[in-house]
């Protein structure tokens, strides 16, 4: 029974952690124990070890502490890559060993042995297509093209240079500093997979997001249809009602057969919750990288549009607040006229709330269809592409 009660406590912590670390900074969490527990993970946490370092081993353990940061977080390295090889790799060990052995069971065949490889497989390959494949680098061969096929919108993006590169900056391009290079379409840099995930990789990186998420849920049935199967192969439901004279209802056999499973099947029971955790992560990132693409935006593009709109308000605040101010100086100024009402002027609209408001024009939302269209046929990608450069030698 501890047990049981243990590996309960263990994911209600484990989805504890992982809410806290993903919404922790949403505003309705904020004030809050889980917004403390995000702050802690993602700041205090490595603030106390640091102050423990400097003050166990001094400054050059502080110095050694930064410059392994300096090497994970802004430069490119593989420890992420491998990271995300040993999960895998460890997750479909531990399904083999402690499920394969109820395959083919009473819901599932035998095939499903060799489908879960095959699976896992194109997984793999999915994200080294997305590792390796060319993000869309922009250089003084091919900066011109990029040029014409991403015109300044003179709203977010305008003409400029790369101070790095020295070439002519495109819109919707960004120079990575870890990965040091222009990316076209710039999206972000992912460590997973220690490459920039821009122009000529979105598809690519969408597709790893969408197989993986199906991977998950493919686990989480296929072991589910396992328990479902032992379950009836060893007729459990009959025993209980039968034997035991429990209530033939939901109500009274679901404690009985959630503690049957917890005791028999733990480690079935754990990969199952661990999958459904990671499968609603990967469907909560993909439906939000799908909106970008549905909507030609890229995530930096969503960044600079907060930044405009920010501004943009504050000036239209700051217009609406000197009318205000003018008309009130004017209403002072002005003799002879008869006073108004003193109700009148109470329910009058103020004139703070006339502020005009910032519509968001993005000129490359051209359309679902043809939005998609350029996500799986990148515009470097195209034969029109190459031929400008020809037409432009």
């Amino acid at each position: 029974m501890a047990v049981q009660w243990l590996l309960v406590c263990h994911g209600l912590a484990t989805l504890l952690v992982v809410v806290s670390f993903l919404c922790g900074q949403w505003p309705i969490f904020q004030g809050t124990f889980i917004h403390r527990i995000h702050y802690f993970i993602t700041f205090g946490a490595y603030d106390y070890f640091l102050r423990f370092v400097g003050v166990v081993f001094g400054s050059k353990g502080t110095n050694a502490i930064l410059s392994v940061e300096n090497f994970c977080c802004n430069r490119p390295n593989p420890i992420l890559q491998v990271v995300y090889l040993a999960i895998i790799g460890a997750t479909y060990y531990f399904i083999v060993q402690s499920t394969f052995g109820y395959i083919p069971g009473y819901y599932l065949s035998g095939i499903h042995r060799y489908t879960s490889l095959l699976a896992v497989g194109v997984g793999v390959v999915l994200f080294l297509l997305t590792s390796f494949s060319d993000p869309g680098t922009i250089n003084a061969e091919n900066f011109s093209k990029y040029l014409s096929a991403y015109p300044y919108d003179d709203i977010i993006y305008f003409e400029k240079e790369c101070s790095t590169c020295r070439i002519p900056k495109p819109a919707r391009s960004k120079h990575c500093s870890i990965c040091d290079r222009c990316v076209a379409r710039f999206d972000h840099h992912c460590g997973w997979m220690n490459n920039c995930i821009g122009e000529r990789n979105t598809r690519f990186f969408m597709a790893f997001l969408l197989w993986h998420f199906l991977l998950c849920m493919y686990g989480t049935v296929a072991i589910g249809l396992v328990l479902a199967g032992q379950l009836k192969e060893l007729r459990v439901i009959n025993i209980l009602t039968v034997y035991y004279g429990i209530e033939n209802s939901f109500r009274s056999l679901a404690p009985h057969v959630v503690q049957w499973l917890l005791g028999s099947y733990n480690t079935q029971l754990l990969l199952m919750v661990f999958l459904a955790i990671v499968s609603l992560l990967l469907a909560g990132f993909f439906s939000y990288h799908a909106n970008l693409c549905i909507t030609n935006t890229t995530t930096n593009e969503t960044f600079k549009w907060e930044d405009y709109i920010q501004w943009q308000r504050k000036l239209n605040e700051a217009k609406a607040s000197t009318a205000a101010l003018k008309a009130g100086i004017s209403g002072l100024n002005s003799e002879g006229k008869p006073q108004e009402s003193k109700w009148k002027l109470f329910f009058r609209r103020s004139r703070l709330e006339d502020v005009e408001p910032v519509i968001k024009n993005n000129t490359y939302n051209k359309g679902i269809l043809h939005n998609l269209h350029e996500i799986i046929f990148p515009l470097s990608s195209r034969h029109s592409f190459s031929q400008g450069k020809s037409k432009a030698g």
